[in-house]
């Protein structure tokens, strides 16, 4: 119940799946694991699934996110200290934080995220825990981590400000379906780590980054949870070659020849379909 209930939370919290037996058929090894990567990626996995509209619970670890965002956007909801950092005799991280209970809704915490700048983030909160922690380079391989059968991307390359290097454009994103030696590639993860680093510089300040970053930023992601205000919209006239035939039987006709076409991606500029297309246009005008 410890770890189904926790660090591998269900989404009903109250069912443990059975393959975690199986980490327990030696427990002199248990203490070898990689729990810290197993947790990642089970929340890593939760997340994805919670950025669909449709996903209305979040499985996996909370307790990891919710001091995630404590640490890294002190602005954001609401938190209770147990303890300052300067006060800290060796206690885990998360211990700082008491829950509280909240009464914004989604809708409130939108418009506040979009209204954060740098100086709202602390970058590297964890500086002050290094006497306890100390930071391990492998935090910078680049890579799919594997738990079971799930396996997700881990992108550090995105996220270079955290380390205290000075964000780039990071390379594309890794296609997990198409990964088949990640225990190898996790045992040379120094190559990774190399090539992650190599192109940065270490930070001059914490939100540094290079020229265009923040251009390539916008074009690529949603840097916006509301919608910026538009004006209504307008009913478009539909253009008569696409207004579909009102005979049933034109219909039928204009469907098969457009699947056709469609089938052989053929475009209107080839002659060797201008005979089809000209069909598809007389039946959709009857």
């Amino acid at each position: 119940m410890l770890v189904g209930s926790t660090i591998f939370a269900y989404k009903t919290f109250t069912l443990v799946e059975a393959r975690y037996l199986l980490l327990f058929r030696d427990l002199d090894g248990c203490s070898g694991y990689s729990w810290g990567a197993a947790t990642l990626v089970t929340l890593y996995r939760y997340l994805g699934d919670a950025s669909m509209y449709s996903c209305k619970q979040l499985g996996g670890y909370p307790t990891l996110l919710q001091c995630w965002i404590h640490e890294y956007f002190p602005t954001v909801g609401k938190r209770g200290e147990n303890w300052k950092p300067a006060d800290n005799c060796g206690l885990p991280r998360a211990m700082r934080w008491s829950y509280r209970q909240g009464v914004l809704k989604v809708d409130d915490l939108r418009p506040i995220l979009d209204e954060l700048t740098p100086v709202d983030v602390i970058w590297r909160p964890f500086e002050d825990h290094r006497a306890w922690c100390v930071f391990d380079e492998i935090c910078l391989y680049r890579g799919c981590l594997k738990w079971g059968e799930t396996v997700v991307p881990y992108l550090p390359d995105r996220c270079l400000r955290q380390f205290g290097y000075r964000q780039y454009v990071p390379s594309p994103p890794l296609d997990c379906m198409m990964a088949t030696d990640i225990d190898v590639d996790w045992i040379s993860y120094h190559q990774s780590v190399i090539a992650v680093i190599g192109s940065s510089t270490v930070a001059t300040t914490p939100s540094d980054a290079v020229d265009g970053y923040l251009e390539w930023y916008y074009c690529v992601s949603h840097p916006r949870l509301v919608p910026p205000h538009r004006d209504a919209p307008r009913e478009v006239p539909v253009p008569v070659y696409d207004v579909g035939p009102s005979d049933p039987d034109w219909a039928r006709v204009s469907t098969l020849i457009h699947r056709y076409l469609r089938q052989v991606n053929a475009e209107e500029e080839d002659p060797q379909f201008s005979d089809l297309f000209e069909a598809l246009h007389i039946s959709r005008s009857h």
